[in-house]
């Protein structure tokens, strides 16, 4: 008869530690939440303090970061925090062993910030559970996510960023998309309608329907044509239309920037000379946004006098290696968007010059590899980002968008082939618009070899309708 029984044994498991886990959180948190951080730091840690209101990175101490290794009690740096970002980021959800004072410090550093949580941390929170191997899979779906919530990118770029096969790729999206907000990793606005209808066990109702089969009626309010090809009253197509309405659009909106709170570039990207011709350009950090920190000189003195009191060492002790450990944290923050910001820079040179027309394809793991991190630091790092450009502000994951071979072999960013597209149907005439088919035929005339299902799909997401409706 089989029954239960208690089994003790060994397992290795790797955790992050409270330290490794500020260190994360400060590399993908953007510049405008970052002062908040910094803030929080200040009133935390008292051997911390600002040395100037403007501009500057986080300062070292050199010569007491010498001391501390001569003492012992300074921790190795023979590995910069990028290899243990490699090293930790594939476990990066997994439960850390926090001591109560651990965790007391830490919860105090998080409450402390006013800022409202992000989309991508509530989404890779619902994951807490998930098995290991996933988790990288759904931190790289919520960093792929856009600012209305919506999941833009197909599962097979995904997969190739990740390196995985498309198969357990979909499974983890099928999960995420039951996450909370209701209709999170939505394709486009009707899968985004649908997810909140079957969450509400309604997917097969009428307002289903009407989704899946009538949504340009429904967005011109013909009621009258849907009840008549649905063979149902009108009365009930309006109730359902008033339904559709009380649903959210876009589940992102909670979670995006107000107007108010504006957008802060972490980089700013500009001509190498004032004309910007043929010198190219150079990406520097936007440093004026918080001040320049370092431990102090008091607290430091105090220490090495090695005081009668052992209590008040230790407590100083472990406040100044806290605090060291927060300003290399930040600087490394610095350091890597920085490389990131340059690869960007050096793969769409010609974005810069000419706009969303000569944007190329590019992919998170071409940064990775190009610059030696795993492709969720990359993820981590891009996430809620933005550049100051000669082409406008941009959020960074703006940058990396999947392609399309021309005939030629050159390669074509999907952007460039939604301005083709948009060209396209500014140019035809009220009275002969361009279906579908029409335009794929047309791309191929032009090297371009691409379905009609992604004609229409990205036709959808500029906010063409279809050519039937375009007419007159």
């Amino acid at each position: 008869m089989l029954g239960m029984e208690l089994v003790a044994g060994v397992a290795q498991q790797q955790v992050l530690s409270p330290q490794m886990q500020q260190s994360l959180q400060l590399l993908q948190t953007p510049v405008a939440e970052l002062r908040q951080m910094i803030a929080a730091e200040l009133a935390n840690n008292p051997v911390l303090e600002e040395e100037d209101l403007r501009g500057g990175a986080a300062d070292f101490d050199e010569d007491f970061l010498e001391n501390e290794k001569r003492d012992g009690s300074g921790t190795n740096n023979e590995f910069s925090l990028q290899d243990e970002w490699r090293d930790y980021l594939p476990q990066a959800s997994a439960r850390p062993a926090y001591s109560t004072e651990d965790e007391e410090r830490r919860r105090f550093l998080f409450e402390s910030q006013v800022s409202r949580p992000t989309l991508r941390n509530l989404v890779i929170d619902q994951a807490a559970g998930f098995p290991s191997e996933e988790l990288p899979l759904v931190e790289l779906i919520a960093g792929s996510l856009d600012e209305d919530g919506y999941l833009r990118i197909s599962v097979a770029d995904l997969a190739l960023a990740t390196g995985v096969s498309e198969a357990p790729m979909e499974a983890v999206l099928r999960k995420v998309r039951e996450f909370e907000p209701p209709g999170v990793a939505a394709a486009d606005l009707a899968d985004c309608l649908l997810l909140q209808l079957s969450r509400k066990g309604e997917k097969n109702g009428l307002a289903a329907r009407m989704l899946s089969h009538h949504l340009p009626q429904l967005a011109r309010h013909r009621y009258d044509e849907i009840a008549r090809d649905l063979r149902v009253p009108l009365a009930d197509v309006t109730a359902a239309a008033q339904h559709i309405a009380t649903l959210e659009p876009k589940p992102g909106r909670p979670f995006a920037l107000t107007d108010e709170q504006g957008v802060i570039p972490d980089l700013i990207v500009i001509p190498k000379n004032a004309g910007g011709d043929e010198e190219g350009f150079s990406v520097r950090l936007n440093e004026d946004e918080f001040p320049r920190l370092k431990i102090s000189n008091d607290y430091k003195e105090l220490l090495v006098e090695r005081g009668q009191n052992e209590e008040l060492m230790l407590y100083l002790r472990e406040k100044i290696k806290g605090a060291r450990f927060f300003l290399r944290s930040l600087q490394q923050r610095q350091q890597t968007l920085l490389v990131i910001g340059n690869q960007i820079v050096l793969r769409q040179e010609e974005f810069f010059r000419k706009g969303a027309s000569a944007l190329k394809p590019l992919i998170m793991a071409q940064i990775a590899d190009a610059v030696g991190l795993h492709v969720t630091t990359v993820s981590r790092a891009v996430s809620g980002k933005y550049m100051d450009t000669p082409q406008g502000l941009l959020e960074m994951r703006y940058f990396f968008t999947p392609g399309f071979q021309n005939s030629d072999g050159t390669a074509v960013s999907n952007e460039m082939v939604k301005g083709v597209i948009r060209e396209m149907v500014d140019k035809e005439s009220p009275s002969a618009t361009l279906s579908d088919q029409e335009i794929v035929e047309e791309l191929q005339e032009r090297g371009l070899k691409i379905a009609r299902r992604t004609i229409a799909k990205y036709r959808e997401q500029l906010g063409i309708l279809p050519s039937h409706l375009r007419k007159n």
